[in-house]
């Protein structure tokens, strides 16, 4: 069970933060030490110059060392709370405690083909319950398939959901990996810059490094064994510093862009690497995982070797190892030669690369949810079938007080939905709704059973004037009615209408919903439409395709009862006056 899991998840992690503060103290003291006794070193043999330099060099390599050792235990540390943090927060969730979430405020659209009317994006919205995204990549592409309304491939996206349901600890490694990536920059724009960079360094510049490396270890070889004098090394150090500093001000501006990209590609290069060694069995994750190979080398592998080509053209941020490293070795040149020489022959490959990872990185809040849910249903996609789901349930709503309900439609059938205020006509319809969208998703849906043909979505459910736009509410309900009704002409849409013609005078209303609901029939189109005009429900005694169905309401002396449950017919029992007696708004 899901709330196991990540109980027993939390115990591990907790244990592991521990070992790995203990860890942290121990290797803080021990550089202390270390930087106490190689500064007393150089102290007392300051004199000699020679001790000098092999005690500094010395001190300066055993210090790096338990310093990048130092950085990967806070690297750890970091993973792992954010391990903590990701079962503390499904915990959460399973509690039904997720409005603190992301609500995705930034996807919706009014004028969508649904995502507006069914509360996709918003406080206490599906993408708010369901996205576990690490990265703005994979945010956006988990938005983009609750958005791009493609019914396609819908079995091969189960099965990439299926699959990383059954990984819950790789999700949570990798999603724990992407989250600790705090840069500035975006990936889009680390492509831009790449793909946009223009080369300083002079041609030859790694084989001029290397020569003046060997040059310098043999001048300082020979000074000090006294064999030449060691003004030699002063020259030969000075002349390297010059021979840097024509290039200074050019490196610097390629070492700020790059150190702004590190964390970044230090991540990346890590998610792709997990990527790349994971053993996938469905198609669509193992065409991703051939993205990643480039020749023979793997994209984990060419990223990481960017990663330390920054990491060692920053090492010149620390004083004296810049100065020693560049007056000796030409350290600069030689490093931004080796970045130059990447983003040349990869600039084309990182775009994808990133791609892949958001790819991942939104299927795994889509397997997460599956994996949160293990008694929902996989759709079954059928040729000509419309929807036929049994137990069918919105998602949000808390299990013990749902009235979950059976909904047969066939392909190309009208369904007219009556029913008194209150009595769950339009959570059933955004019910339905919703159980498309995660269909062709490939997500589970909340039923015990589900087939359906794939096909796109178009609602329209709310409708507001727009005084900015000069429109009236009616003018654009109008303007989403002809959107509809242009949509269908080119492609196959279930139809979900709420109330609609809402702007106009009563019998304006009927007879304008009574020619829209023949228009819709005569298009072959299969839908729902909610009303509270019984006239309405004449239509279907004239068309064979078109179903009455309703919720009603139970008035038993002062009180009001709701079953929530779809009935065939037509409703007799509306509310509205009772209510307002009710309430001691009218008499």
């Amino acid at each position: 069970m899901p709330e196991s899991f990540y109980r027993e998840q939390l115990t591990v992690h907790k244990d592991a933060l521990k070992a790995i503060n203990k860890k942290l103290f121990l290797f803080s003291m021990l550089r202390l030490l270390v930087f106490l006794a190689f500064g007393s070193g150089v102290y007392f043999f300051h004199s000699h110059w020679k001790i000098t330099l092999l005690t500094a060099i010395t001190g300066i390599g055993v210090f790096l060392g338990l310093v990048s050792y130092y950085s990967r235990l806070q690297y750890l540390k970091k993973k792992t709370k954010k391990l903590l943090g990701i079962n503390e927060t499904e915990l959460r969730v399973l509690n039904r405690q997720f409005n603190d979430l992301d609500r995705g405020d930034e996807f919706s659209e009014a004028s969508h083909f649904y995502s507006y009317d069914i509360d996709l994006f918003g406080k206490g919205s599906f993408f708010q319950y369901l996205n576990r995204t690490s990265t703005g990549e994979g945010k956006r592409e988990l938005a983009g398939n609750l958005l791009n309304n493609d019914p396609a491939h819908t079995i091969k996206k189960q099965e990439v959901v299926k699959e990383l349901s059954r990984q819950p600890e790789w999700r949570q490694q990798y999603s724990a990996i992407a989250s600790i990536i705090e840069s500035d920059t975006s990936t889009a724009q680390i492509t831009n810059w790449i793909k946009a960079y223009k080369t300083y360094t002079p041609k030859h510049t790694k084989k001029i490094a290397f020569g003046f490396s060997v040059i310098s270890t043999g001048i300082i070889a020979l000074a000090f064994l006294n064999i030449i004098p060691e003004s030699y090394v002063v020259y030969w150090f000075l002349t390297a510093l010059i021979i840097t500093g024509k290039y200074f001000k050019k490196t610097n501006i390629l070492s700020d862009r790059a150190s702004k990209t590190k964390e970044a590609f230090q991540q990346y290069h890590q998610l792709l690497k997990m990527i790349e060694e994971a053993t996938f069995s469905s198609e669509m994750l193992k065409e991703k995982q051939q993205t990643l190979t480039s020749g023979k080398e793997k994209a984990s592998d060419i990223l990481k070797k960017l990663s330390k080509a920054i990491d060692s053209l920053d090492q010149r941020n620390n004083m004296l190892f810049g100065v020693l490293a560049n007056g000796f070795f030409l350290w600069d040149l030689r490093h931004a030669n080796t970045i130059e020489a990447w983003i040349i022959t990869h600039k084309h490959d990182v775009g994808q690369w990133f791609d892949t990872v958001a790819y991942i990185d939104a299927q795994n809040s889509l397997s997460n949810f599956a994996f949160n849910h293990p008694l929902y249903c996989f759709p079954v996609p059928k040729k000509n079938t419309g929807v036929n789901a049994t137990g069918l349930g919105h998602p949000l709503l808390d299990p013990g007080n749902r009235t979950d309900n059976n909904f047969v439609i066939d392909h190309q059938e009208f369904f007219i939905i009556t029913g008194a205020n209150m009595a769950g006509k339009s959570t059933f319809l955004r019910t339905v709704s919703l159980s498309i969208v995660m269909a062709n998703c490939g997500l589970p849906v909340c039923a015990s059973s589900y087939e359906y043909t794939p096909m796109k979505l178009i609602t329209s459910m709310r409708t507001s004037d727009s005084l900015s736009d000069g429109a009236s509410y009616f003018f654009s309900e109008l303007q989403r009615l002809k959107f509809i009704v242009d949509a269908i002409k080119t492609d196959q849409y279930f139809i979900i209408l709420d109330e609609i013609l809402k702007g106009t005078n009563s019998s304006d209303k009927a007879i304008g919903s009574r020619k829209l609901v023949e228009r819709l029939v005569k298009s072959n189109a299969t839908g729902i439409i909610a009303t509270h005009d019984l006239s309405l429900c004449e239509v279907a005694n004239e068309l064979d395709v078109v179903k009455n169905y309703y919720f009603d309401a139970v008035i038993e002396g002062d009180e009001l009862y709701f079953s929530y449950e779809l009935k065939e017919g037509i409703c007799q029992n509306m509310n509205a006056s009772f209510l307002l007696k009710h309430m001691d708004i009218v008499e």
